[in-house]
């Protein structure tokens, strides 16, 4: 009878080492014997398992990694003699570790502003881009037929002169043009208004809800643009940078801020360059870009018109959002009849406001020690002391043809030689 001889069944294991096969139940259990390694170091049992509860599982960053040299032995191949013979699978996890290692983080999106972009390099852009797919789509005049067309050919307003033709039709093709992500020009232009508006240095994300802060009536603006195309944000960024109508441009976004008299900005904007190509198309503005001989600057003004005339409408009549469709109207039908009116108001309105003077007194230092009345102060005072002396004028010529008559209506016998003037 053979003596039974005990075999511990053992099999190879990685890298040639030997690896004892521990029963199923050993394993599956829980309470197996065999000892984890990770980087080199036996993980005791008075190791914490944190799958079970207890602090969360940390990834080790790269750096460390590295410096355990980990992403060494992965690049080259562990233990293999034959760097040849370099698995596939090596090869590609050794590549992905590279990339990862140049992957920059990404910056805020506000952290590099975008510039701010100037109306005019804005219209440049547009008057070098190939737009002849818009141009064949543009209705730039009111087709009349008939009488209508006799009507207007006899009485109606002169006609645009020829060589601005080509201007405004690039008008309308802009009014067709959508707004565009991947053209940086137009993402310029949207940050700048925003920028303008709000009066913030930082660029914001092109989808959100700080699109409604400018009056925008969702989270993307240009579900907004469908009714005047991208020209709806030219002249919205023509009203913000130019400095002249600027602060007319923040005191009506101050009052579409205001508690109950508040409305769309933007909307309200898009509206405004509806009406203002709507008399364009009407031709009414046909004589006065005839004048100028331009119809984009011509254009510009008449909205920045048409939305003063909103502007005092709402505020002067304590308009609130209820009354828009009413206000949009009556303003679309005086800025059809009066467009002279219109563009002389504003006139009027910028001229006044760069006329009024702030009462900041200064005071300059001059020969002697004395003090002279900042050029501010001495415009008003002039005008002042110069009123004050032809009063005094005119009543010393009052007082001396009085006295006279006094002379002239005394008897000859007490008459008195009067000195002439």
């Amino acid at each position: 009878m053979e003596e039974d001889t005990g075999v511990t069944p053992h099999t190879e294991g990685l890298n040639g080492l030997s690896r004892e096969c521990k029963p199923l139940e050993e394993i599956t259990n829980g309470h197996s014997n065999h000892k984890p390694v990770m980087n080199g170091v036996i993980i005791g049992h008075n190791v914490k398992d944190h799958t079970n509860g207890g602090a969360p599982l940390r990834s080790l960053p790269i750096s460390t990694l590295k410096q355990n040299g980990l992403l060494q032995t992965l690049a080259a191949g562990g233990d293999k003699p034959n760097p040849a013979e370099e698995d596939s699978e090596l090869e590609k996890a050794r590549e992905e570790w590279e990339a990862l290692e140049n992957v920059q983080p990404a910056l805020p999106e506000d952290s590099n502003p975008t510039p701010l972009i100037s109306f005019n390099e804005a219209l440049q852009y547009f008057q070098t881009t190939d737009l002849g797919d818009l141009l064949k789509n543009i209705q730039p005049t009111i087709r009349r037929t008939g009488l209508a067309a006799i009507t207007h050919f006899l009485f109606g307003p002169p006609r645009l002169h020829r060589e601005l033709l080509e201007e405004r039709d690039l008008v309308f093709a802009i009014a067709q043009c959508t707004l565009d992500n991947s053209q940086t020009v137009h993402m310029r232009v949207l940050q700048t208004i925003y920028k303008r508006l709000i009066g913030s240095r930082l660029d914001c994300p092109r989808y959100g809800t700080h699109w409604e802060n400018i009056g925008f009536q969702g989270t993307d603006p240009a579900t907004d643009l469908r009714g005047t195309g991208f020209l709806g944000l030219m002249h919205t960024l023509y009203f913000v940078m130019d400095p002249e109508t600027l602060p007319l441009a923040r005191d009506i976004y101050k009052l579409s801020q205001h508690p109950t008299q508040n409305f769309p900005f933007s909307v309200m904007s898009i509206n405004m360059t509806r009406i203002a190509l709507q008399v364009l198309r009407e031709e009414a503005l046909s004589k006065e870009c005839n004048r100028r001989q331009q119809v984009v600057g011509v254009l510009n003004e008449f909205y920045v018109a048409t939305y003063l005339h909103l502007y005092q409408l709402w505020k002067t009549q304590q308009k609130t959002i209820s009354d828009s469709g009413f206000v949009l109207k009556e303003v679309e039908l005086f800025a059809k009849k009066n467009p002279k009116q219109m563009l002389r108001r504003l006139e009027v309105f910028l001229k006044e406001r760069r006329s009024v003077v702030k009462p900041e007194p200064r005071e300059k230092r001059v020969h002697a020690g004395c003090w002279m009345l900042s050029e501010e102060w001495s415009e008003v005072l002039l005008p002042t002391v110069a009123r004050q002396i032809q009063s005094l004028l005119s009543i010393s010529c009052a007082l001396y043809e009085g006295v006279l008559l006094l002379l002239l209506s005394c008897p000859s016998e007490h008459f008195m030689t009067v000195p002439r003037l």
